[in-house]
């Protein structure tokens, strides 16, 4: 009797459901992989960041990708943090306040940010300065940040994240033998319907990721047109 049999052995139908979950991480992880560089080039291009791009890595297992897009999205972090730190440093309190105030004209606090950057790169254009108040006033980013990297590290950590991403080429059998020895048989299908509901959380924050990551790169597009 096959291994899927044994995992399966009342619905024919759900053989294929451990393929269809892995391919439709794998997509998801890819468009993430995309947008995260998209942001990455923004950063880089007009706020004088040095962030290195990332892309998917076919050889390597589920988990090292995962990793591989938490450094990048810790980066990000770490340089939201900076430009919050700088704004901090070099402008009264009063001012400071003034780019958190959600009454606050927007155009006001882009003049501010701008007044910022001019101290720090010797000029600076409004796109700079917009990103800067897009990124420091988007909680929607920071909280979509955080939860995607706490879920991205769940599923590296799960029962399929030692598995390549390769391996769906060769079929459901190849799989399960991938990950025959990670857990107990008895406890294998446990494991995949914990893999569904970290997949189901992924692509939602994925969503809201690639959302929040949209407003900020169509704003400068506008910008710069």
């Amino acid at each position: 009797m096959a291994l899927s049999d044994l995992l399966y052995p009342d619905n024919p139908k759900r053989k294929q459901e451990l393929i269809h979950l892995h391919q439709e991480l794998l997509d998801c992880m890819s468009t993430n992989f995309h947008a995260t560089n998209e942001l990455v080039g923004v950063l880089n291009d007009h706020l004088g960041c040095t962030i290195t791009p990332i892309e998917m890595r076919e050889s390597s297992t589920v988990k090292e990708n995962c990793e591989i897009i938490i450094q990048v999205m810790s980066e990000i972090q770490h340089q939201v943090q900076k430009i919050d730190s700088d704004m901090k440093d070099k402008l009264e309190p009063v001012l400071y306040q003034k780019l958190y105030d959600i009454k606050e004209p927007e155009l006001e606090k882009i003049a501010i940010a701008q007044r910022v950057f001019s101290i720090i790169f010797g000029e600076a254009t409004s796109t700079a300065a917009m990103v800067a108040i897009k990124l420091l006033g988007s909680n929607h980013l920071t909280l979509t940040v955080s939860k995607l990297i706490g879920i991205l590290a769940q599923i590296g950590a799960s029962v399929l994240g030692g598995v390549s991403i390769t391996i769906i080429g060769l079929g459901l059998e190849m799989i399960l033998h991938a990950i025959l020895g990670a857990v107990e048989r008895s406890q294998l299908l446990t494991a995949v319907r914990s893999y569904e509901k970290h997949l189901a959380e992924f692509k939602a924050a994925s969503e809201k990721y690639q959302g929040a990551i949209h407003e900020v790169t169509s704003l400068v597009r506008q910008q710069v047109q």
